[in-house]
């Protein structure tokens, strides 16, 4: 395909050429010479020994050092998509060369992991010993153990996804280096063929338990059918075609209960995908076109609805990481667009998302770190924050910018506090970025004017939690309410000091009288004169006392 180069936005590819540094900020194992992130080091050189295998490389998932083969494979099949449908954003913005080594970095990894055909290592490193780290990559914890699945310890989900994942690069590296297109093909195929051997078929989190609290999946269906498409996209071999048509019919796929496209399940990108490969049958159109508006639809009974700045919000889905949603739909709905249906119907909801991300919201915020004064400053990410105190990782400005990586994003009232500790708003992660770096190669290709934040000149605007009041406000109110309590106290202690005194000098008069009378009756004048102010100094001294 001839590649055409229009003027380039300079805005956008900015933002391409950022998002793909934040790839180079995720990196594990030995940096390349032309590394461009001068704080990250070599590390995690010891990863894979303890099953004597090397799983060096690759990337870490988040704003930690863990490593995941199941975000990892749904992040570079997004990435392939989104280059194969809008390579020219690429050519345009002179990043061809940087998203090819983008995603040799992740599948040189992933042909790391699958070192022989039914063996797929899908995490490094123990959570419960990472979470309790914060600090740089050169003190990294261990031990850092390998978990795999394996015939007797099947990952249906993630043994498809991952085959997906080969077959969607093969195709973008199929122009340049054929050699390894071909190699990866090859993975990807024994991949999904162990999918579909290794049984019972299952979740990989019920073979790996340490997967649970961050990765855990529900359902192998969908990746069964995404995998299958892939591969017939990649080798044109109608047996994949059929077999995702048959999983699909199989699995009911149509009449699932709509979920949001994620790292924890492909079906709206099954829907669409299938729409755009399989000219045989209408059902996969159908299905996405019947996803595509329930869920972008604001009308009462839908599954989500929008913000009142127009983020779209699908209830508890939207809670973590909310900005992912919108992104994720907004790249299926331009993907139907450009590849199904050749019209625009979808483009106002698309740009509406883009232009969210990119500032066009409450907090006059682009959600992209680097780009504006206005970005997050305080991003979850403990190689970035230059900190090393885990109980208080909120202290300190953030030593590194993480350019280019989008955090997860506001609440439902569009408020966006910028904590470093509140990883629901401020993580980064691999498959974060996914969606929104297809959407910005969408932005060059269909020549978007200038995106919002380039027009904004204002401050972000200063929220608090409900419930927490403004920080200076609240510390100068306390002050003045302590000052005046200790002004009330002081007032009454001076006034019984008053009172005490007084009484004191009733009685010491009383008792002067008292004597100068006894000693008129004996004739003794001198005594009151020696007594008269010594000693009543010294009743006042005493009741000072």
């Amino acid at each position: 395909m001839t590649s055409i180069i229009h003027a380039q936005n300079q805005y956008y590819t900015t933002l391409l050429n950022d998002s793909l540094y934040f790839f180079e900020a995720q990196r594990s194992g030995i940096l390349p010479d032309n590394n461009r992130v001068d704080w990250r080091h070599d590390s995690g050189l010891q990863d894979g020994l303890d099953n004597n295998i090397d799983l060096t490389g690759g990337y870490y998932d988040a704003g930690n050092y863990l490593k995941f083969t199941l975000p990892l494979s749904h992040t570079l099949t997004f990435i392939s998509w989104g280059a194969l449908e809008w390579y020219d954003g690429y050519v345009n913005g002179n990043q061809v060369e940087s998203l090819h080594d983008m995603l040799r970095w992740g599948t040189d990894w992933l042909m790391k992991a699958h070192p022989s055909d039914n063996v797929l290592y899908v995490q490094v490193g123990d959570g419960a010993v990472d979470n309790n780290y914060w600090g740089p990559d050169t003190e990294i914890p261990t031990p850092r153990p390998s978990f795999m699945i394996d015939e007797s310890n099947p990952g249906t989900d993630v043994a498809a996804l991952t085959a997906a994942a080969f077959a969607s690069t093969s195709m973008v590296f199929r122009r340049t280096d054929e050699d390894y297109a071909n190699t990866l093909v090859s993975h990807a195929e024994t991949l999904y063929a162990f999918a579909e051997s290794a049984t019972p078929w299952q979740v990989y989190s019920d073979s790996v338990e340490a997967a649970k609290d961050y990765y855990e999946t529900y359902d192998y269906s969908s990746q069964l059918v995404y995998g299958a498409l892939w591969l017939y996209r990649a080798t044109n071999n109608t047996v994949y075609r059929d077999k995702a048509s048959n999983y699909f019919d199989q699995f009911s796929l149509k009449s699932k209960a709509i979920t949001i496209m994620d790292w924890h399940d492909q079906t709206g990108g099954v829907f669409v995908l299938g729409a755009a490969i399989d000219t045989t049958t209408d059902k996969y159109k159908d299905a996405a076109r019947d996803y595509i508006d329930a869920i972008i639809s604001s009308g009462s009974g839908g599954p989500c609805s929008y913000t009142r700045g127009g983020l779209l919000w699908c209830d508890s889905q939207s809670g973590w990481s909310s900005l992912v949603i919108g992104n994720n739909m907004a790249f299926l709905a331009a993907m139907f667009s450009h590849t199904v249906s050749g019209t625009t119907e979808y483009d106002a909801f698309t740009r509406g998302q883009i232009d969210y991300v990119l500032g066009d919201n409450p907090m006059h915020t682009p959600y992209i770190i680097g780009i504006h004064p206005n970005s997050p400053q305080n991003p979850h990410h403990a190689g970035a924050s230059g900190g090393t105190n885990i109980r208080n990782i909120d202290s300190g400005q953030t030593s590194h910018v993480l350019y280019g990586s989008i955090v997860g994003g506001p609440d439902e009232e569009d408020r966006f506090f910028d904590e470093r500790s509140d990883y629901k708003q401020n993580e980064v992660s691999l498959n974060y970025q996914a969606s929104i770096q297809g959407l910005i190669a969408y932005q060059l290709v269909t020549q978007a004017g200038n995106p919002p934040y380039a027009n904004i000149t204002e401050p972000r605007p200063d929220v608090r939690r409900p419930g927490q009041s403004d920080t200076v406000a609240g510390w100068i109110i306390a002050v003045i309410v302590i000052s005046i309590i200790a002004g009330i106290v002081i007032a009454i202690i001076g006034v019984c000091l008053v009172r005490r005194k007084r009484r004191s000098r009733k009685g010491t008069v009383g008792e002067l009288e008292k004597a100068n009378n006894n000693q008129n009756s004996s004739g003794g004048g001198p005594l009151n004169r020696q007594m008269n102010v010594p000693t009543s100094s010294t009743v006042i001294r005493n009741s000072d006392s």
